[in-house]
């Protein structure tokens, strides 16, 4: 079963994320700067909330996009909003693109909001997402 894990954070906290989801699932994880080269069964794409919307980087990832994908697995951090699940969905849908149901998210820290998180509980909370996605 084909993988991989890509994500964008500026701040560190949804790197986090995708490295504990591609630890769980015997991958490592690579930026959106990385594009797929070959046909995906499953895509882990994290993202964030920067100013109330998803990163550029996202959705220039997303738009590039030219293999098959069986489904995206969507995860996020943000201090403010609950997560990316609808932009991404809208973003994945225009391309015909399937978009799973379930999704990981979890607070992530920003100034003082939230401090510490994503915390080594969050980070067990997203591998064991992982691993329940793929059927480990």
């Amino acid at each position: 079963m084909k993988i991989p894990v890509r994500y964008f954070s500026r701040g560190g906290n949804t790197k986090k994320l995708a490295d504990a989801i591609a630890n769980a699932v015997g991958v490592t994880a690579e930026t959106t700067d990385v594009p797929l080269t070959e046909d995906v069964d499953i895509l882990f794409l994290g993202s964030s909330v920067y100013a109330y919307g998803v990163d550029e980087h996202v959705k220039d990832f997303i738009n590039g996009i030219d293999v098959k994908i069986g489904k995206v697995v969507g995860f996020s951090t943000a201090a403010l909003v609950k997560s990316t699940y609808h932009q991404v969905d809208k973003l994945l849908a225009a391309k015909g693109i399937p978009h799973a149901k379930e999704e990981f998210y979890c607070r992530g820290s920003f100034g003082l909001m939230h401090k510490g998180h994503p915390n080594a509980e969050d980070l067990e909370h997203a591998a064991t997402f992982a691993r329940e996605i793929v059927r480990f």
